[in-house]
């Protein structure tokens, strides 16, 4: 759909300049995971100075467009003001926001501050429309970066039933409609002590041999169209005291990725049925994510002539229960590497596909249900 309107057009352009000039703002404060005070700070005082009612909770910033309706269903505007440290290889000062030959040079501009300040303007933009077929919210998180309690999952209930969400992070605008999950295991293969000399025990090491084999060689028969098989990685392994007893307890932990077509239980279900040693799950809250193709907030992106994807990647949509889409400007590939960067045209590419697949869907006629979508 496009935005014919001169005022529109107008809006549009100068929404745009406001996010370059809060992702400068934002690139001199550094912001690691746990310690996003001050990046809170400034956008809790931006969106503020434009008249948002705003809410905090830590360091998550969040705001309801102007005319929230409780009975219409909720779209969720989601990205991370948190940071990676920078590596060792930077040449440039991380926290010095320099544009050069079209690039906006700093720590968190790619990941993900391009995503996050083009869908605050992408919020102000609809913020005073009346007459949506949605509500939309705009949340700022940290902890994104360690996937920490005190960042999303610490505001979903403040935000309400979601409809769906678009979760910012760099896709180059292209659409991830589906996200593998992340499950850590700790197994502990149990055997009897002896002495290494004679036919004593029963050695505890042995036996999680045989059940890292399977590990190794098993192979889950549901396999995404878009994210692949699932993929089990045993990644520590731990046992002994000294060099002439025989273990008694062989420790291993195994990095699980789902795809979208199995559940956390469902997995660990599988792999306790094949092997003996015990099971214990560490980390079962980063779920699989998946947005069908015929989802609204999806075609409307396929019109404009995006394509759909599915990342490898883990973000903030694993917290999510409703349909979400991983959508924004930069590159995955620049993510956490030295001398980040993301090019200032792709932040105003970003604010108008953005704004342009949602108008599609906020000026739907059919508004639907809240458990429709």
């Amino acid at each position: 759909m496009e935005l014919n309107s001169a005022f529109e057009i107008k809006s549009h352009k100068n929404l745009q300049e406001d996010a370059i000039q809060l992702l400068t703002e934002l690139i001199r404060l550094p912001s690691f995971s746990k310690e996003e005070k001050k990046t809170g700070d400034l956008i809790e005082h931006f969106l503020v100075s434009k008249n948002i009612t705003v809410f905090r909770k830590l360091n998550n910033i969040w705001a309801f467009n102007q005319s929230f309706n409780p009975n219409l269903p909720t779209i969720l505007l989601n990205s991370h003001h948190d940071t990676v440290k920078p590596n060792p290889g930077y040449m440039r000062d991380p926290f010095v926001a320099e544009i050069k030959d079209g690039r906006l040079f700093g720590l968190g501009s790619n990941d993900a501050g391009g995503s996050l300040v083009s869908l605050i303007a992408t919020f102000l933009h609809f913020h005073k429309n009346k007459n949506m077929a949605f509500n939309l919210a705009i949340a700022a998180t940290g902890e994104e970066e360690i996937s920490g309690s005190g960042g999303l999952e610490s505001i979903l209930a403040e935000l309400g039933p979601i409809s769906f969400a678009i979760v910012g992070e760099p896709t180059l605008m292209q659409l991830a409609v589906a996200e593998k999950g992340l499950m850590v295991i700790d197994c502990v293969a149990h055997g009897k002590a002896g002495h290494a000399a004679r036919e004593e025990g029963e050695n505890a090491i042995y036996k999680a041999m045989e059940d890292i084999r399977w590990m190794q060689n098993f192979r889950f028969p549901k396999v995404s169209p878009w994210l692949g098989p699932v993929k089990l990685s045993v990644t520590m392994i731990n046992a002994g005291t000294q060099h002439n007893v025989v273990p008694e307890q062989c420790q291993f932990t195994a990095d699980i990725r789902l795809n979208e077509l199995y559940t956390h239980d469902e997995v660990i279900q599988v792999i306790r049925d094949h092997i003996k040693s015990e099971i214990k799950p560490r980390s079962t809250r980063l779920t699989p994510s998946f947005i069908p193709n015929d989802h609204p907030i999806v075609q409307a992106g396929i019109k404009l002539g995006r394509t759909c994807f599915g990342s490898p990647t883990t973000s903030d949509q694993a917290l999510i229960a409703a349909p979400s889409l991983k959508l924004g400007p930069g590159d995955s590939a620049r993510s956490h590497t030295a001398d980040e960067f993301i090019y200032v045209n792709e932040i105003r590419e970003g604010i108008d596909i953005y704004i342009r697949m949602l108008q599609q869907v906020l000026e739907h006629h059919t508004v639907p249900n809240k458990t429709e979508l």
